[in-house]
């Protein structure tokens, strides 16, 4: 998909917030929502999503759903390293399939990354066990300030 382009309301993300498919959630507020990413790219791997927009990138939000997202990446991410103590921690996000992006809504990614631990390719580890993920969930949020 190119960077332009309608909504679906049918993406993974936009069921996840409707409540038809399961996520294990790590941290949710009245504007953002996280949970671990079930293809992780590294132990802890995070997502954070927007709850009220249609936008498909970044490029298409508006800065009244940017500004909160980013006050909750950053809240999310300092669990994520308080939580699993990594080396660094990647925060990254793709505007249309070209860069790499596969769900067509909004969302930033959190990744832990230790010395010399390769980084997974996404989606090449198959699915992730839900035990684990919500296990890892849990152990994350127990970190949120």
């Amino acid at each position: 998909m190119s960077l332009d382009g309608t909504y679906d309301d049918g993406n993974i993300f936009a069921r996840i917030l409707r409540g038809e498919m399961p996520a294990a959630r790590v941290f949710e507020d009245d504007h953002v929502y996280a949970f671990m990413d079930v293809f992780p790219q590294a132990r802890g791997h995070t997502l954070v999503i927007p709850k009220h927009s249609t936008a498909r990138n970044l490029l298409d939000a508006a800065p009244e759903i940017v500004g909160p997202l980013m006050l909750g990446v950053q809240r999310v991410a300092r669990a994520v390293r308080a939580a699993l103590n990594p080396d660094g921690l990647v925060v990254t996000q793709f505007n249309g399939a070209a860069a790499g992006q596969t769900v067509f809504h909004l969302h930033v990614h959190i990744i832990p990354r230790w010395e010399g631990v390769a980084l997974g390719r996404h989606g090449a580890g198959g699915m992730a066990d839900m035990a684990d993920l919500k296990a890892m969930a849990a152990h994350i949020a127990a970190k949120l300030s």
